[in-house]
């Protein structure tokens, strides 16, 4: 073969060889040593008789034995070339129409059952020796015929790497494999190309499912390459069959059992405690209905798996330029005194020196508050990053956010072989402890602010002096010019971003700043992906952006995901985990659930877009097939279907499909949708990135700075149908769900490193107001145009399990009512003496059983296939009931009247800055309302239980019967709120004074009240005492 003939290529998953030309049609190889099949290209090998196989006597047309038994079982079992029946010949096993033959039966070999084990026996000895009885050739080492060259991709093959425009890899075509044509008998006609390439794709299917067609050892090391980048990036690992089959046999049983409990409880009513048992009924149906939303999206649950290295083959290849596409990174950030700029600056170093090409990842830091510490110390942060990023790189350090790394109570020594590393590391030690002090000292600097604002060292007044109103400023710290590191290599760009601010505008908080981001990467850099991060969010696995690639980067499904989301993680969280802060069962169980389905929610941070979503635009649609329509000549089949466009309208769309985009959004009003800037509006046409090379960088900064002004949204769709969703504090969810109704899946990503690891507030009170936080962010959604319930059913193409899950988030905050029902209606029996229930007889016990075994069967086998330990999942049990009658009954009363009367709520940034000692936040105690209600119910149950016991005692042996289920209740309650309990004893067991004195007033008001008043049980009538007297 001459050099320039193509690139020969082996498959290590089919037995086959791949020749790639560039734009010729594949010509045949050279006849090689030896006879092969003409039908699938294998050997033809040998009769059990050491002969040469023969399958058509006739015309001696060269078949294996394969290939001869595939035809005569499924077929027409006659030889391709003569079109003579097939006979059946020694070792063969019998098929139909057999019989019919005068040949002597081959009862010996009837089953092959030793031939079989023989063979076997032959196959493995030879795929030992490194060849096969059928494949390429006896001696694949001496046959010259195979040289490489490099190919282009054309059209119809299948490419091997690249991304973007004018890409360049190795191909492999796929629609047909080259062989040799042996030399035939002169006369004999050749069998037609036509039929012979059907005939070789059905032979290839049947041989893989009959295990021949396997791995070949393949001598080339440079083939096996070229075949492991044509392989997925990704794939799906479906919970074992094991474990999923009987949690979904249990969810069905207990849902029937459910019907059955809810029918028992609504037909046997409680008479002389009607009021208790309704309420009761109606909580009790409400949480049969949560439940079901809550537990039917995990229906589907999946675990994935990334193949780095696939990723690497395929898009960076030696000496060629890097394919990998470029990313966007977003850091949000507003009051550095609540979030500490060390806190921030971790984060951006970890960014930095994130194992992702420099040049292809771009660094904006969105600082909401306008302050000049942010300012200052991103500047000290980018100084640091010249010497922090090659130390990372050249040791491969993880995390590497330095001040996790250097905390790290771990044998950092552990696989490191280079003897500079211990020298280096002290010394970059020592570099981050005076970067640390410069940066306390600019805290500390910035505590006391001067009557005249803050100045600039040359001179210049702070542009944001006044945070509500100041102008747009962008500062590039590292970029192309300058932005080298110590050894004189490229760093990433770290650009800093403050939108404009001006009053009687509405800035949309978190949200608004994300768009403003949005926009000026467009402009500036246009990466076709983003990641967003909270800034005490860092990178702590420095492949993180890689693992998402292998996603939205693969060939087969990622042009239809929006996002890859990762589960959050937290650092500094107690080891018991008190208040739920890890939030395992959602993220382990929960989410792994919606992967199956639709894909997971977006939750606000470690989540990386494709920008075109973010854009508005729907995923890419597939090759629909085509509907039957009918001539229209017969009535029964409806009438003719007219052509939908005129001549004009398919002119109009353009040869290819890939101008497709532009000519239909040129028929749109530009300014309308993405707002008055003719650069950004080109920018989101270029669905692989990239700024146009005639712009200065003059005028991109120029064009940057005018569409994070104020007023740039105004009469756009910005917020409304583009970027983050406005109109929740929870803008997170809003923003994918958009993406889901529009069509697109998103994907759940978890790597056996956490990507990403952050803070959470693990005081009780600071906990309590996060999740109030999210609550009232879904309530609000619940009362909006966007809510799930009603929005969406226009195309169908949000599932039904995935609109059950987003109804749920936002229902969830109403459970909150029947919940505070429910726990107070324990202490209500014990003072009241009635119960919720009738007498159970044998019979009505049977359902309590199934349904607590039920209960306890799903949430054992939940943790099953999730792996989430029963500590993990009882934390959250527990914590759902706090938050509910705290956090989320405020969230529904806050929401209620923002709805009605239109009074809105102000929150504070949950802080970030962590205790010197270790845990020393847990015990802090912060005075809030949120506090009262719990306690409240926990004195309550407390105070029923011992006015129980009490009368249990003094009535006698009958009435502990009927005690120990409301005892059992009781119990429930105050088991759930134990760790609420904790947290208001404290370290030193001290509960501010206020907090006892409201819970015990409220508590003994409403239990004399109710002891008084008694209105859940019926009056009963008796004599009158005025009329007859006191001894009547």
């Amino acid at each position: 073969m001459e050099a320039s003939a193509g690139l020969v290529a082996g498959s290590h998953n089919r037995n086959e060889l791949v020749v790639i030309h560039n734009h010729e049609e594949p010509k045949p190889l050279k006849n090689l040593d030896g006879q092969f099949c003409e039908i699938c290209g294998d050997q033809i090998g040998l009769t059990v008789d050491g002969d040469l196989f023969v399958a058509c006597n006739e015309c001696g047309f060269p078949v294996c034995r394969p290939c001869y038994e595939y035809e005569r079982r499924e077929g027409t079992q006659n030889c391709p070339q003569c079109k003579t029946r097939y006979k059946r010949l020694k070792g063969s096993p019998r098929v139909e129409r057999d019989e019919d033959e005068e040949d002597i039966d081959d009862i010996e070999h009837e089953f092959n059952i030793e031939d079989e084990q023989n063979r076997q026996k032959q196959s493995a000895e030879a795929m030992l020796n490194g060849k096969m009885s059928y494949g390429r050739g006896p001696d694949d080492e001496d046959n010259p015929h195979f040289s490489l060259v490099h190919a282009r991709s054309v059209s119809g093959e299948f490419p091997v790497g690249g991304y973007g425009h004018g890409e360049q890899g190795l191909s492999s075509s796929l629609h047909k494999r080259v062989h040799p044509y042996p030399a035939s008998e002169a006369g004999s006609e050749r069998w037609d190309d036509k039929k012979e390439a059907g005939w070789r794709e059905r032979m290839d299917d049947w041989k893989l499912q009959q295990g021949n067609l396997g791995p070949e050892p393949d001598d080339d090391p440079e083939m096996g390459l070229i075949d492991e980048a044509t392989q997925p990036l990704s794939r799906k690992v479906p919970i074992a069959s094991s474990k999923i089959n009987p949690y979904r046999m249990v969810i069905v049983a207990r849902l029937l059992i459910l019907a059955f409990f809810l029918r028992y409880r609504i037909l046997n009513p409680v008479h002389d405690a009607i009021g208790l048992w309704l309420t009761s009924v109606i909580c009790e149906i409400w949480f049969a209905i949560s439940w079901i939303l809550d537990q039917f999206p995990k229906w589907f649950p999946i675990d994935r798996e990334t193949y780095l290295d696939r990723l690497s083959l395929r898009y960076e290849r030696e000496g060629e330029p890097n394919l990998l596409a470029p990313a966007d990174v977003f850091v949000s950030t507003v009051d550095p005194m609540k979030e500490p700029p060390l806190v921030t600056a971790n984060t951006v170093l970890s960014i930095l020196a994130m194992d992702y090409p420099v040049e292809k990842i771009s660094c904006y830091v969105s600082d909401d508050g306008a302050s000049m510490l942010t300012f200052e110390s991103l500047s000290e942060t980018a100084e640091f990053a010249r010497k922090w990023v090659p130390f990372c790189k050249k040791f491969s350090i993880e995390p590497r956010a330095p001040e996790m790394y250097f905390t790290l109570k771990v044998d950092y020594l552990k696989d490191k072989v280079q003897p500079t590393f211990v020298k280096e590391r002290r010394s970059m030690k020592r570099e981050y402890e005076e970067f640390k002090v410069r940066i306390n000292a600019l805290v500390a600097k910035a505590s006391k602010v001067p009557l005249e604002g803050w100045i600039m060292q040359d001179g210049t007044p702070w542009p944001g002096n006044n945070t509500k109103d100041h102008p747009g400023m962008i500062q590039v710290f590292l970029g192309h010019s300058g932005g080298h590191d110590v050894e004189g290599n490229e760093l990433p760009r770290l650009v800093y971003v403050s939108r404009e601010k001006r009053p009687g505008f509405q800035h949309h908080k978190k949200a608004g700043a994300m768009n403003a981001l949005v926009r000026v990467s467009g402009v500036l850099t246009n990466a076709p992906f983003m990641l967003n991060l909270d800034c005490d969010h860092y990178v702590n696995n420095s492949k993180a952006v890689r693992e998402a690639m292998c996603f939205l980067m693969d060939p087969q499904i990622g042009k239809k995901v929006c996002y890859v989301q990762f589960p959050q993680r937290f650092d500094g969280i107690d080891r018991h985990d008190r208040y739920a802060n890890r939030n395992t069962v959602f993220f382990d169980i929960n989410m792994k659930g919606l992967d199956g389905i639709q894909g997971p929610v977006y939750v606000g941070t470690g989540c990386v877009f494709r920008r075109q979503a973010l854009y508005g635009y729907e995923p890419p649609k597939g090759p629909k097939r085509p509907k039957m329509v009918s001539c229209g000549c017969c009535p029964c089949f409806g009438s003719r279907r007219k052509n939908k466009y005129s001549k004009n309208d398919i002119a109009a769309l353009g040869d290819g499909g890939e101008g497709e985009k532009e000519n239909l959004m040129s028929q749109m009003n530009f300014e309308k949708k993405f707002g008055q800037s003719a650069i950004f509006v080109t920018s989101t046409l270029m669905e692989d990135g990239g700024v146009p090379p005639s712009s200065s960088p003059a005028a991109l900064l120029k064009e940057a700075i005018h569409v994070i002004s104020c007023g740039y949204e105004d009469k756009t769709e910005w917020g409304t149908e583009l970027g983050w969703i406005y109109g929740s504090i929870t803008e997170d969810i809003l923003t994918g769900f958009k993406m889901h109704c529009r069509g697109w899946r998103s994907i759940y990503c978890m790597p056996k490193r956490a990507a990403f690891k952050g803070s959470a507030p693990i005081n009780l009170s600071d906990r309590l107001n996060q999740v109030l936080r999210w609550a009232l962010g879904s309530v609000e959604i619940f009362f909006s145009r966007h809510s799930p319930v009603w929005y969406g059913y226009k195309g169908a193409k949000l599932k039904w399990l995935e609109r059950f899950a987003y109804a749920n988030t936002t229902i969830y905050p109403f459970t909150s009512i029947p919940l505070l029902a429910y726990c107070i209606l324990p202490a209500v029996c014990l003072l009241t003496d009635k119960f919720i229930m009738p007498p159970i007889s044998t019979f009505a016990s049977l359902f309590f059983i199934a349904l607590f075994s039920s209960i306890i069967a799903t949430g054992i086998l939940e943790l099953r296939w999730s792996g989430v330990s029963i500590e993990e999942w009882w934390r959250n049990e527990q914590f759902w009931v706090i938050g509910g009658i705290s956090a989320h009954l405020f969230a529904v009363v806050q929401g209620l009247l923002k709805i009605l009367a239109g009074i809105d709520t102000n929150f504070t940034v949950t802080s970030k800055a962590a205790d010197d000692e270790d845990f020393g936040e847990l015990y802090a105690f912060k005075w809030t309302t949120l506090l009262i209600p719990p306690t409240t119910v926990l004195i309550i149950n407390l105070v029923g239980v011992v006015a129980g016991i009490s009368d249990a005692i003094n009535n006698g042996y009958q009435s502990w019967g009927p005690l120990f289920g409301k005892l059992f209740f009781s119990f429930w309650v105050i088991v759930h709120l134990y760790p609420f309990l904790k947290g208001l004893m404290g370290r030193q067991n001290r509960t501010p004074t206020i907090v006892v004195i409201w819970s015990v007033l409220l508590a003994s008001i409403f239990s004399l009240l109710w002891v008084r008043i008694d209105p859940f049980v019926l009056k009963t009538k008796g004599p009158d005492p005025t009329m007859c007297g006191i001894n009547c």
